[in-house]
């Protein structure tokens, strides 16, 4: 039988109180604590430096507090300071809080404005920059904004987001992703020690939200569209730029940010760089032939003199939200997002190429590790008879060639 070790037992007795004295706190030189009474200890490290520490009990919590060294900080002014603090708990205040207020504690919207101007240049569309803090500034602000990241509790974080758990469920949960970043720098920065965030989500309970797919044409109607987009009196870039998206079933920002440096014509290759990649890798694009004429047709507008393809009237590239307006405007049923999944219902619809083949001519990335571990080629040539295939299904499969509105 193994030997127990003896229990340790709280002392019996009284609690000593006014332990130590000023003679004691001057001359002691064993490292340790040294228990004055009520809470308040005077630290003394290897170093021989003395401080005071008190042990306090917060809202149901035991914290430490620092109350300044000694002999700045007198025997006399430590008691005063630790019956201050106690007095302040049990009144259900923070006295640690109220320290750190007073150290310059910033308030929710002044860390979260903080936590943008550190995150956002690592991000590589600015929309989603323009995004994250706005929808702190209209949702969280006008509740949280004002109060110091250190008071803020589960309770309001709850009050904040039941407004729009359920009327706005995907924005209720980008929201409380984005106002736990901001309380989760907050304990980075040791303004509080809890997030919270954490375990609110089972409180609010399930969102009845439907998944709502982006709105597009079945692939046998996307011809139509093309010829519906060449007739309006739209710019030509703005045509051609179209027309370029769904023959390479790329995303919109890709296609519309396309720069001449990014094109080899001679081989018939796109390759967008890993920073205007939604998967952040680069992604090499085979272009049909019809691709590559739209892409004559662009240079022939200002004689290739801009770097970008498809340039806008001011030399910028064109507006993310040109596109999308223009199908609108000419009741076309989709976004051009849309047509990523008209290419991929037909390719999977109307050809035998393989699952995989369409993935990377998609750009997705592979999720299984070990998968995608073994997946070191992105299929190009197979790709480029895929894509050389869509082209000639958009063109009703004479292979006639569409002429530009000049």
């Amino acid at each position: 039988m193994l030997p127990t070790r003896p229990r340790k037992r709280k002392p019996r007795g009284r609690h000593p109180e006014n332990a130590l004295s000023t003679t004691f706190a001057r001359s002691v030189s064993r490292a340790g604590r040294y228990c004055d009474g009520n809470g308040l200890y005077l630290e003394v490290k290897p170093t021989g430096s003395r401080s005071w520490i008190q042990r306090i009990v917060i809202r149901g919590r035991r914290r430490e507090l620092g109350l300044g060294g000694f002999p700045l900080v007198s025997l006399k002014a430590a008691r005063e300071a630790a019956a201050d603090n106690r007095r302040a708990a049990r009144s259900g205040r923070d006295p640690l809080a109220d320290k750190r207020r007073g150290a310059g504690m910033p308030t929710f919207a002044e860390a979260a404005e903080r936590v943008w101007a550190d995150k956002h240049p690592g991000w590589r569309h600015p929309r989603h920059a323009r995004d994250w803090l706005a929808s702190l500034a209209r949702y969280a602000f006008p509740r949280l904004g004002r109060t110091p990241v250190c008071d803020v509790t589960s309770a309001d974080v709850l009050d904040t987001l039941r407004r729009v758990w359920h009327l706005r469920p995907e924005t209720a949960r980008r929201l409380r992703q984005r106002i736990g970043a901001v309380m989760q720098w907050a304990v980075a920065m040791q303004y509080r020690t809890d997030n919270p965030c954490d375990g609110i989500r089972p409180v609010l309970g399930p969102q009845q939200d439907l998944v709502r797919h982006m709105p597009a044409l079945h692939h046998a109607d996307v011809h139509r569209a093309i010829e519906t987009v060449r007739a309006t009196s739209a710019t030509p870039a703005v045509k051609l730029a179209f027309e370029f998206l769904v023959l390479t079933a790329t995303r919109s920002g890709e296609a519309r940010g396309a720069a001449w440096a990014e094109i080899d014509l001679p081989a018939r290759v796109w390759t967008i760089p890993a920073a205007r990649t939604k998967a952040g890798r680069e992604h090499r694009v085979p272009l049909s032939r019809r691709a590559v004429q739209i892409l004559d047709a662009a240079r022939a507008l200002d004689h290739g003199s801009s770097p970008l393809v498809f340039p806008s009237q001011g030399g910028r590239p064109i507006g993310e939200t040109r596109l999308s307006r223009l199908l609108k405007e000419h009741e076309v049923a989709a976004v051009p997002h849309g047509f990523r999944s008209s290419f991929r219902d037909w390719a999977a619809e109307a050809t035998n190429h393989p699952r995989e083949v369409i993935e990377a001519a998609l750009g997705h990335v592979v999720n299984n590790r070990t998968e995608a571990a073994y997946a070191r080629s992105d299929l190009f040539e197979r790709r480029r008879r895929l894509m050389n295939e869509w082209a000639a299904y958009l063109q009703g499969g004479q292979g006639r060639m569409l002429p530009f509105d000049r």
